[in-house]
């Protein structure tokens, strides 16, 4: 994890600023002769209230929600249903997760973009110039609408591969 952290904040700040017009390698060079070696490090505790939260929901919201699909709307056991359906359930499932990931990284995600756009120096600094409300509310429906089908596919991948290996697709083990 480590040694790509430099990376991806670097390739977060390009699509922020545009920072590395001349590439990644050119990139990488600006942002030590501006910033030092920490300027490949900033904003590491933010992005990781981003994405460590976003992921640990995300997982454990699609196990729920497929584990609900089938108790409570489908009704059957997924054994009971057919490889479309189950996929049908994984699609479904992938959605939510990644909307309920969303909801709860937006906040985080409002922080790394104010600090690589400069417009704070500090969390601090940027909860206050973005306001509570809008640290909970800014961009999420745009989110939602980008992260919902990545995550969808993502899942809907998953478990197409596990099908077309012979493995059961994720989750529905519940007791009947």
């Amino acid at each position: 994890m480590w040694p790509s952290v430099p990376l991806k904040l670097s390739k977060f700040r390009s699509k922020l600023s545009l920072i590395l017009p001349g590439g990644l390698t050119d990139g990488f060079r600006k942002l030590y002769v501006n910033e030092g070696l920490s300027g490949f490090y900033k904003g590491l505790f933010p992005l990781w209230g981003r994405n460590l939260p976003f992921s640990m929901i995300m997982f454990s919201t699609f196990e729920h929600s497929v584990d609900l699909m089938y108790r409570k709307v489908i009704q059957r056991r997924k054994e009971d249903c057919s490889r479309a359906e189950q996929l049908g359930v994984t699609c479904l499932s992938g959605y939510a997760a990644g909307s309920v990931g969303t909801v709860i990284s937006n906040p985080a995600d409002n922080i790394v973009s104010f600090l690589y756009n400069r417009k704070a120096e500090t969390v601090r600094q940027a909860i206050k110039e973005i306001g509570l409300a809008n640290l909970f509310t800014r961009s999420l429906p745009v989110r939602i609408t980008l992260v919902g089908p990545v995550a969808t596919l993502q899942w809907f991948l998953y478990d197409t591969i596990k099908v077309l290996t012979g493995l059961p697709t994720s989750g529905g083990a519940y007791p009947t």
